[in-house]
């Protein structure tokens, strides 16, 4: 193999590694949020950059939750009430720490698992000189293939996991719901048993009746 072709190929290898490990900024987090409770955070974003904030509320009460996303001077560019799964994408008008919170202000007594997943920019080019014409072309193209594959791939992997865990804490939560009416009918019949025994024996007992003599 010649040798400014076996370069080309180490090349090209890095930059698919790289770009498969983190050259797009991104905040990925499930967390807590207690009821009553707020939680915001911050990312620094630079002008003309594109995002895109993407949640789901995966257990808790009816799965829905508050958001609002804010700009560095307070305006606000979205705002959702009771909302349990959304897309937002945006471009950022101007340099500063933008801000995004979550609220179950609204509940009082159920905590949420909520997830988000903030993306900043978009993905550079594979190649960054992609504008030669060499005996590479064709794997190059294959390998903007596999690498556009990969990022569905983790997509739907993503989605997938999030109905996962929504449909097992709502498999548990009708299983508790199921156990405790389980308990409340044998209560209830153990209860109307023991009443129907004593109701029978009282008509079956004998009753001891007196005389008395009433003397002349």
């Amino acid at each position: 193999m010649d040798r400014s072709v076996l370069q080309e190929i180490i090349k090209m290898l890095f930059w698919f590694v790289l770009l498969m490990f983190g050259c797009v900024r991104a905040s990925e987090l499930t967390f807590e949020l207690p009821d009553n409770g707020k939680q915001c955070f911050y990312e620094d974003i630079i002008i003309g950059t594109k995002c895109t904030l993407e949640f789901q509320v995966v257990t808790g009460g009816h799965y829905d939750v508050d958001c609002r996303l804010e700009d560095p001077d307070g305006t606000v560019l979205y705002k959702e009430m009771k909302k349990q799964y959304d897309s937002f994408t945006f471009t950022a008008a101007r340099n500063g720490t933008y801000k995004f919170c979550f609220s179950n202000e609204f509940s009082t007594f159920t905590h949420k698992t909520v997830y988000f997943d903030f993306q900043v920019g978009d993905d550079p080019p594979l190649f960054p000189n992609e504008n030669r014409v060499t005996a590479v072309t064709q794997m190059e193209s294959a390998c903007v293939s596999i690498h556009e594959a990969l990022k569905s791939v983790i997509d739907y992997q993503t989605h997938c996991r999030l109905r996962e865990a929504q449909s097992r804490g709502r498999a548990e939560d009708l299983n508790t719901r199921v156990a405790f009416w389980s308990t409340g009918e044998a209560f209830i019949l153990l209860v109307v048993s023991i009443s129907q025994v004593v109701l029978l024996r009282s008509f079956f007992s004998d009753k001891k009746t007196t005389t008395t003599r009433v003397g002349s």
